[in-house]
């Protein structure tokens, strides 16, 4: 018995065992046959780019003077009464202002003026001494030097910046021949592909991180032309105004922004696309400045409410909202309530498209802009202007608002609406040229609140036909709930005439 069951027993151990080596040798196996994976590794030839572009990677330094009042340098550290450290930080604080100094952060003749220092990063492209970097790396610096990968320091000439994509153009006349680097073509980028990012902070010289392209066309508000390459690279401080490479060698991006709460790489960098950068760049080496293109609307999105109403489907392109009278559109034949969905055959989706396709076009060039009018697409031809930095808006003058008057209004979509007339406009300071229905009070519980509609709000407009009354706005809403409509466009003025289009419900 003893033997009967003991030998089966064995039996069981050695399958088990050989079960188990079998194993072992198949996952040793297995790991000598495919080794490390590839995600671990990374793809071959980056030390190749690094290695091919290093020297094109340039520091930038810059020292701005700065008014020393105030600042903390020479401010005396507020500590208890009768501290121990007391006496010893009033005799410190006294000598560093010198003799008959004043207080401390006081400002006299023994606390002049200071020089601050920043670092950041640029690169080459053009071995005439051409160097491409970040303007927030050089704003409102006295001077700038750009430092070479082997240490070499040379004053820098600016050429010119553009504030709202980052970028500034520096020129340095070099002492020895340069190494250049080449632009490659940002749109050929897809999610996933290996980008080098390489930068030359604090002077220490070049640094190379590598990672994947986490998301293109990233817009995060922060100018009017956001379109950003997204990647997982380490971008760190001192690596603003870097290149970001392709595995070509070709640079794809300038590195300019991350977002961290610690102020350190957590995997979320942002780099202006060179196609962006590349027109940037001409412009400035031209002309010292940007011409951008200007089509002369005012534009907002077209919401699933508003594609609606204008029989849009699916809602797409940027809905124009207002025409300057003195802009290319107006004579083109382009009106609010058009829907711009192709720009110089470049489709639009959204607004940011329509700003940034049209910016990129050359001033005066004449194009093809394919809009939606009443749910028929219309092509209108269009020369374009350039675009002026804005002016200041002035401050409205103030004047005594006249006692309120009993007032005639109607109620519908949430509103009280009144005819406008000569002490309404007094009232809300609503100029001549608007023309309309205006709102006099906002149902706090309803649709029109939520849409941000208010007390002197001109209703110019209802499902694209102008009115004049409250009737007239009620007529309009009862016709469109006949027709089944689940929403009434409304074309709305505010008190300067600066038109926007609105979609309430009607249900």
């Amino acid at each position: 018995m003893t033997a009967a069951t003991t030998a089966p027993s064995r039996s069981r151990r050695r399958v088990r065992l050989g079960v188990r080596i079998g194993l072992a040798a198949l996952a040793v196996g297995a790991f000598s046959a495919f080794g490390t994976p590839a995600h671990a590794r990374g793809p071959d030839g980056i030390a190749d780019v690094a290695e091919k572009v290093i020297d094109a990677v340039v520091n930038i330094s810059t020292s701005q003077t700065v008014d020393a009042k105030g600042s903390g340098s020479n401010t005396m550290p507020q500590l208890p009464p009768g501290s121990p450290f007391e006496e010893f930080f009033d005799d410190f604080f006294k000598n560093r202002r010198g003799p008959g100094g004043g207080k401390g952060g006081e400002r006299g003749d023994n606390n002049p003026p200071r020089k601050t220092n920043s670092l950041g990063s640029g690169f080459i492209i053009d071995t005439s001494g051409i160097v491409v970097t970040n303007n927030h790396v050089i704003a409102d610096a006295d001077e700038i030097h750009v430092i070479l990968n082997d240490g070499t320091k040379i004053k820098a000439e600016l050429v010119g910046v553009d504030k709202k994509t980052d970028l500034a153009v520096l020129k340095i006349k070099p002492p020895k021949p340069l190494v250049a680097v080449k632009f490659g073509d940002s749109d050929k980028l897809r999610l996933g592909d290996w980008v080098v990012a390489i930068g030359n902070p604090f002077s220490l010289g070049g640094t190379v991180t590598a990672g994947i392209v986490s998301a293109k066309n990233r817009d995060i508000s922060s100018g009017p032309y956001d379109s950003y390459i997204q990647t997982d690279a380490s971008i760190n401080r001192g690596n603003s105004g870097g290149p970001l490479f392709n595995l070509d060698g070709d640079v794809i991006g300038v590195n300019t922004l991350i977002i961290s709460p610690s102020g350190g790489s957590i995997g979320i960098g942002f780099a202006v696309p060179s196609k962006t950068v590349v027109g940037v760049v001409d412009q400035l080496r031209q002309f010292g400045e940007l011409r951008r293109g200007w089509l002369g609307v005012r534009i907002q999105s077209v919401t699933d409410e508003i594609a609606e109403s204008l029989n849009i489907k699916p809602a797409r392109g940027a809905l124009v909202a207002g025409v300057d009278d003195k802009g290319p559109a107006k004579p083109a034949g382009i009106e609010p309530g058009d829907v711009v969905v192709k720009f110089d055959g470049k489709d639009v989706k959204d607004p940011k498209d329509l700003s940034r396709v049209v910016a990129d076009t050359a001033v005066g060039k004449e194009v093809d802009v394919v809009i939606i009018r009443k749910g028929q697409e219309e092509t209108k031809k269009v020369t374009l202007g350039r675009l002026q930095d804005p002016e200041k808006v002035q401050a409205a003058v103030k004047t005594d608002e006249p006692a309120p008057e009993k007032l005639v209004t109607q109620k519908a979509l949430g509103l009280d609406l009144a005819t406008l007339n000569k002490d309404l406009r007094t009232r809300y300071k609503i100029k001549d040229s608007v023309k309309g229905v205006v709102v006099t009070n906002v149902d706090a519980n309803s649709d029109a609140a939520e849409k941000r509609l208010s007390a002197g709000d001109v209703i110019v407009e209802v499902a694209q036909e102008t009115v004049s009354s409250g009737a007239d706005i009620q007529k309009r809403v009862d016709q469109l709930k006949k027709d089944g409509k689940k929403s009434v466009l409304l074309l709305v003025s505010n008190a300067d005439g600066e038109l926007r289009f609105v979609a309430l419900s009607v249900q």
